[in-house]
């Protein structure tokens, strides 16, 4: 870039554009970083002004849409005229990066209004006449703002919010469901919590070995394969090949040493197929990635969000989250991941359900929020806190005889904390050969 010039990227800005012309989701995908204003090329504004008054209306932007708003507008000219529109779409291939060139044009925008504001600090500065004190004030003020500007918050009088709140009230009662969120599959739980909630932190937190993977998955498949709501599975822990084979022991009720061995009988490949083609058609996607950073994390649950319209996603787990900030102590990381999965919460207006291990104590005595590994934030952050607790098995003669006749083990799923409900335990029945969690009811 020649010296003297803004900072900025054309190409990037005319990819954004294109992308917008080519898919309408795309618009709503960019507006979460832009505004009027930052595109550098006057042309480029003009038409993305005229791109989002199209869209207010409810009305498709594409070449033709937009070249008739700007020239309704008198704006066609300025905006380089009809052709310049409609080569917009040729920039770009697909729609796909609109995120990459809307944080793009954003970023460089950003850049140019810095540069704005490092030129007034720089003139106030030789000014004389001003107390430094509040040179500093000011300063701090205009960088507050520019930070503010590229927030999403808003403030909003309770007189526009009431009516809402009163027509889901409305909603809930009408409905014919049982439970207002999203059903676990554990009648006593969910009549405790009536269900996972919009924007609700979920924590599910137990010692190793206690079957975290397996509880979250059993109201996975519960959710995607039984009751057919779009849910994700992000597997830090485990590949998504035995993630598929562990459902499969689930939903089949096979031995899963027998599917890991191969040692199956006639009947477990009948009951196997079957499990196989119940758990094809279910909504359930699975993001495998080792060591994921907060970063990727947070896009591709976006993306899944917007994409496949997930209800709910749960992350295993916490503990293999990969914080941008090395240079701080895990404690501190852990913190920041808490809050920012909270918050991804609430801007994807679904709930996310995270699992993470407890402290050693845990091992000793029955857990409680004090128990949660690396950070106590955790416990803060989160709308709903509990516990996998079982004792440990001592006698081995007692647990073949267990699995002998398929008791299971009997476990408590202790709920700790609820922002919003009462707390309290519920009785599970972990069935360690099929790895999945089942009501005390429906075991005995």
């Amino acid at each position: 870039m020649a010296a003297g010039i803004p900072p900025h990227d054309d190409e990037a800005e005319r990819a954004a554009l294109g992308a917008m012309l080519m898919d309408g989701d795309a618009i709503a995908a960019s507006r979460e970083y832009l505004a009027p204003g930052d595109f550098y090329s006057k042309a480029n504004n003009l038409v993305y002004e005229a791109v989002l008054g199209l869209f207010d209306k409810g009305v498709a932007a594409d070449i033709l849409t937009v070249t008739g708003e700007l020239r309704q507008n008198g704006r066609l000219e300025q905006a380089g005229g009809a052709s310049y529109v409609s080569s917009l779409t040729s920039v770009v291939p697909s729609s796909a990066n609109i995120g990459y060139y809307a944080q793009t044009v954003q970023s460089y925008s950003l850049r140019r209004a810095l540069l704005r504001v490092a030129g007034e600090i720089n003139a106030k500065v030789f000014d004389e006449t001003l107390e430094s004190r509040i040179i500093l004030e000011e300063i701090q003020q205009r960088i507050f703002d520019l930070s503010d500007s590229r927030s999403a918050i808003r403030y909003q009088n309770i007189g526009k919010i009431l009516p809402e709140a009163i027509r889901i009230i409305e909603n809930f009662t009408k409905s014919e469901k049982e439970y207002t969120g999203i059903p676990s599959g554990f009648d006593d739980l969910d009549k405790l919590t009536s269900g996972f909630h919009p924007s609700e932190f979920v924590v599910i937190g137990a010692r190793p070995s206690m079957g975290k993977t397996a509880l979250a998955l059993t109201m996975a498949a519960h959710i995607a394969i039984r009751n057919r709501i779009p849910a994700a599975f992000f597997t830090l822990e485990m590949s998504a090949i035995a993630l598929a084979q562990r459902l499969l022991s689930m939903e089949a009720r096979i031995n899963a040493n027998s599917l890991r061995s191969g040692y199956l009988k006639s009947r477990d490949f009948i009951d196997m197929v079957d499990a196989a083609a119940n758990i094809y058609e279910a909504p359930l996607y699975i993001v495998d990635t080792p060591n994921m950073k907060l970063m990727d994390l947070r896009a591709q649950a976006r993306r899944i969000r917007a994409q496949e319209r997930v209800e709910i996603i749960f992350i295993d787990y916490l503990g293999l989250v990969s914080s941008e900030n090395y240079s701080v102590p895990r404690f501190e990381q852990i913190s920041e991941i808490s809050r920012s999965l909270k918050s991804l919460a609430r801007e994807l207006d679904i709930p996310i359900v995270v699992l993470c291990q407890l402290n050693r104590e845990a091992e000793k005595e029955r857990p409680n929020l004090s128990s949660i590994r690396d950070s106590g934030s955790i416990e803060q952050d989160a709308d709903v806190v509990m516990f996998i607790h079982r004792e440990r098995e001592s006698n081995k003669k007692a647990e073949q005889v267990q699995q002998r006749d398929n008791e299971g083990s009997k476990t408590s799923l202790i709920l700790s904390k609820q922002r919003n409900g009462p707390v309290g335990t519920v009785e599970l029945v972990f069935v360690s050969q099929y790895a999945r969690f089942e009501s005390m009811a429906r075991n005995a």
